[in-house]
C-alpha cells in the first residue's frame, strides 16, 4: 500500500553551487516530405517557406529569452528539424552571427546542422561550413532503395553516397544516421547498411531501431516489421561490426571515433541546460534554486505570430523536486560508461541520497554497478533500459 502523502518525505529543493553548461537548440520545422515514422514537430513544405520571417521570429524569441540566460556561455549549437538544410547558408550564417552578438559563444563550440542527402541540400554543404557550421549530421537511414522508399525518404542510395562524399570533403566532423528493424529488412541487409556507412570512415554514427510512435502514419497503418529475434540479431551485428572497427559505443544509439562524441547530445545526457528556440522547441534551464522547463508554440504559423508578439513560450513550469532525480537518471543512464557520482548533485542541485532507494533496487536487480566514484548500467541494464529507468519514477501518493 502506498503511503499517504503526509507520510512521504518531501525532497529538498535544489540548490546549485554553479549552473550546468548551456547549449542552444534552434528548430527549423519544415521538411521536403513528412516521413511516415516521424513524430517530431516537422511540417511538409508546400511552396516556399517563410525563411526571412522565420529568422526574424527566431531572433525575437532569443531576445525574449536573454534575461533567463544572461551572461552564460554557450558550448554547443544544434540546428535541428525538420530539415535545416532546406534553409540557405546565408540564413544560417545570419542566425549564427545574431547568436554571437547576444550570447558568449565558446571559441571551440560544436555547431551542428542536420541535413538530408538530397541533391539540393548536399549542394549547400560547403557553404554551410563556410557559414560557421563545423559538424554535419546526415540522415542516411539506409542505402537500400526499397527501404528508403518505404521510409518515405526523398533520396536514393546513389544520392546518399554522393552526399557523404561531399560531407567528408567539407567537414572533419560529421555524423551519419542509420536505422534498422525496417519493414521487410533482414539481418544481412542491416549489416550491408552498416558496412556501406563504415566504408566512408565517419567520425560518428547514430544507429536507431525503428519504433512506431503515436501520431505517425506508421502508427495508423502499421507495417510488417522484423520479429524480435531478427531485430536483436541486427542490433548485435551492428554492435559487433562497429566494435571491430574501433568505434566506442558510448550511448544507447551512438558510436564515435576517439574525440568525436557529440558534445551537444552529451550535454543532454549529462543533464546540462539547453535553451531551445523555434517552433515547438523545448528548454531546460537551471536557476540557483530551481529547474525550469519550457515549450515554444508548436505550429509554425502560430509560432511566427507569437514570436512577433514577444510571447513564443507556450508552456513553462518548474520541475517538481521529486521528479528531478528521475529526469537525471532517464538521461544519464543512457551512457554506457555511466557517470561520476558527483555529477548527480552538480547537475540536479540535490544530494545523491534522494535516489538512494532506486539505486539500491537497481543494483539488487543487476541493472547497475556502482562504487564511491561512478555509477553505470550493466550490460543487462543497457539491454533493459526502460525497466531500469522505471525504478526511479517518483512515488505516487494516495490522497
Amino acid at each position: 500500500m502506498t503511503k499517504p502523502s503526509s507520510l512521504i518525505p518531501h525532497p529538498p529543493s535544489p540548490r546549485f553551487a554553479a549552473l550546468p553548461p548551456l547549449a542552444l537548440y534552434i528548430h527549423i520545422p519544415w521538411c521536403a516530405r513528412k516521413c511516415p515514422y516521424c513524430d517530431f514537430n516537422s511540417h511538409e513544405a508546400r511552396g516556399a517557406v517563410p525563411e526571412a520571417r522565420y529568422v526574424a521570429a527566431l531572433l525575437a524569441d532569443l531576445e525574449q529569452a536573454l534575461p533567463a540566460v544572461w551572461g552564460r556561455r554557450v558550448y554547443s549549437v544544434f540546428f535541428g528539424g525538420g530539415t535545416p538544410s532546406l534553409f540557405s547558408a546565408r540564413t544560417i550564417d545570419a542566425v549564427l552571427a545574431a547568436v554571437r552578438a547576444r550570447l558568449p559563444l565558446a571559441p571551440d563550440a560544436e555547431i551542428t546542422l542536420e541535413a538530408n542527402p538530397g541533391t539540393v541540400e548536399a549542394g549547400k554543404f560547403r557553404e554551410f561550413r563556410a557559414a560557421g557550421v563545423n559538424r554535419l549530421s546526415v540522415g542516411i537511414q539506409s542505402f537500400e532503395p526499397r527501404h528508403l522508399k518505404t521510409l518515405g525518404r526523398i533520396h536514393d542510395g546513389r544520392e546518399a553516397r554522393s552526399a557523404i562524399e561531399v560531407a567528408r570533403a567539407s567537414f572533419e566532423n560529421f555524423n551519419l544516421d542509420l536505422m534498422y528493424g525496417l519493414p521487410g529488412q533482414t539481418p544481412d541487409e542491416a549489416r550491408a547498411d552498416i558496412e556501406a556507412a563504415l566504408g566512408y570512415d565517419p567520425p560518428h554514427l547514430s544507429c536507431y531501431h525503428l519504433t512506431i510512435e503515436p501520431n505517425t502514419y506508421f502508427h495508423r497503418h502499421p507495417p510488417a516489421l522484423p520479429d524480435d529475434d531478427a531485430a536483436a540479431a541486427m542490433q548485435e551485428g551492428n554492435e559487433a561490426e562497429l566494435a571491430a572497427r574501433g568505434y566506442e559505443h558510448y550511448e544507447t544509439s551512438a558510436w564515435a571515433r576517439p574525440g568525436r562524441r557529440c558534445a551537444h547530445n552529451l550535454n543532454y545526457w549529462t543533464f546540462g541546460d539547453y535553451l531551445g528556440i523555434g517552433a515547438g522547441a523545448h528548454s531546460k534551464l537551471s536557476f540557483p534554486d530551481r529547474i525550469v522547463r519550457q515549450m515554444r508554440v508548436k505550429r509554425p504559423e502560430r509560432y511566427l505570430e507569437a514570436a512577433e508578439r514577444a510571447t513564443p513560450v507556450q508552456e513553462e513550469h518548474a520541475v517538481a523536486a521529486g521528479e528531478i532525480g528521475c529526469e537525471f537518471m532517464m538521461n544519464a543512464l543512457r551512457l554506457n560508461q555511466g557517470f561520476p557520482a558527483g555529477l548527480f548533485e552538480e547537475r540536479t542541485g540535490l544530494p545523491l541520497t534522494t535516489v538512494l532507494r532506486g539505486l539500491d533496487e537497481a543494483e539488487r536487480r543487476g541493472l547497475i554497478e556502482r562504487d564511491h566514484a561512478r555509477l553505470a548500467p550493466t550490460p543487462l541494464g543497457q539491454r533493459y533500459l526502460n525497466d531500469l529507468i522505471q525504478i526511479f519514477l517518483p512515488e505516487q501518493a494516495v490522497v
